[in-house]
């Protein structure tokens, strides 16, 4: 997958592994993934269970609340993605559909927006949400889920979908840190500052995610 693809031997490849192996090289450390749920990953990086939140954080003001952020390193827009065939084109004509997201996701937040949409949220205890989502949409169980749009590069030829719109929501997304370790929010901002200054970031996510122009402009 290009944004993420689970670990094999240790290893996960797409951009946002690549860019956070980036910038661990950038400030000499060795980096190491510690898998958790989606809901207890603030609640483990407040216990010290990890470093950072490296994982399609999108910084919201509710979120802010609870940590800190580092500058975006990734800027997404949101779409839906319906089943082939299904003639859904524009959020007009939502009504009386069901529409799926990540519970307390920007992504619904979007589908809030969604006039008679019946929204239907998807738990973030799972260890694989986006795969649930999928299942559910071609089992008939919802017409459509929202997600970044990054997240459905991969399905561009599976025949089972297509994307019916997508809403330029510009969801920046950025490392998250416990608000008890300011130093190590600075510690990371200041490395992604370096990465982004020197072109490399911008070298991995034409490698990873070359359908989506780099948010950050070239140098």
């Amino acid at each position: 997958m290009p944004l993420f693809g689970k670990s094999r031997g240790g290893i996960r490849p797409g951009y946002e592994p690549a860019a956070a192996a980036l910038v661990a090289e950038t400030l000499g450390r060795s980096l190491e993934w510690v898998f958790k749920p989606w809901v207890e990953m603030v609640e483990a990086v407040d216990a010290g269970e990890g470093d950072a939140i490296w994982c399609g954080q999108g910084i919201t003001e509710e979120r802010l609340r609870r940590v800190d952020f580092t500058r975006p390193y990734a800027i997404f827009d949101e779409s839906l993605l319906v089943r082939a065939g299904s003639g859904i084109g524009s959020p007009e004509q939502l009504a009386g559909k069901r529409i799926g997201a990540i519970a307390g996701s920007t992504n619904m937040a979007l589908a809030e927006t969604f006039d008679g949409a019946e929204l239907v949220p998807f738990g973030g205890e799972s260890d694989d949400v986006f795969g649930e989502m999928l299942d559910a949409l071609r089992a008939h169980e919802v017409d459509g889920v929202v997600d970044d749009d990054v997240a459905f590069l991969a399905l561009a030829d599976d025949p089972d979908f297509e994307l019916a719109f997508t809403a330029p929501t510009r969801n920046e997304w950025g490392v998250a840190v416990s608000k008890a370790r300011p130093e190590m929010r600075d510690e990371l901002d200041g490395a992604l500052a370096e990465v982004m200054g020197d072109g490399r970031l911008e070298a991995c996510w034409e490698s990873w995610l070359p359908r989506l122009a780099y948010p950050f402009g070239g140098r």
